[in-house]
């Protein structure tokens, strides 16, 4: 089913990741992710499970920007 509807093969473990990736991005609290995920410490959920897109990178290096700069 999955090659007649043209998607890659994936695994469960990666929808985790993903799951986790969103939420977090998301603005959903990272102990809420960790709860959502079942892991017992929340540095699992956060070093393991969350990745970081560029766009939401960036967007933090703007709000920094904008925090620090935006006084003059």
């Amino acid at each position: 089913m999955i090659r007649q509807a043209g998607l890659r093969q994936v695994r469960l473990h990666d929808l985790r990741h993903t799951a986790a990736s969103v939420l977090l991005a998301q603005g959903v609290p990272a102990r809420v992710v960790m709860e959502i995920l079942g892991h017992s410490q929340i540095s699992v959920t956060l070093n393991i499970y969350a990745h970081v897109a560029p766009e939401i990178a960036r967007e933090a290096a703007s709000r920094m920007e904008g925090a620090l700069w935006s006084g003059e």
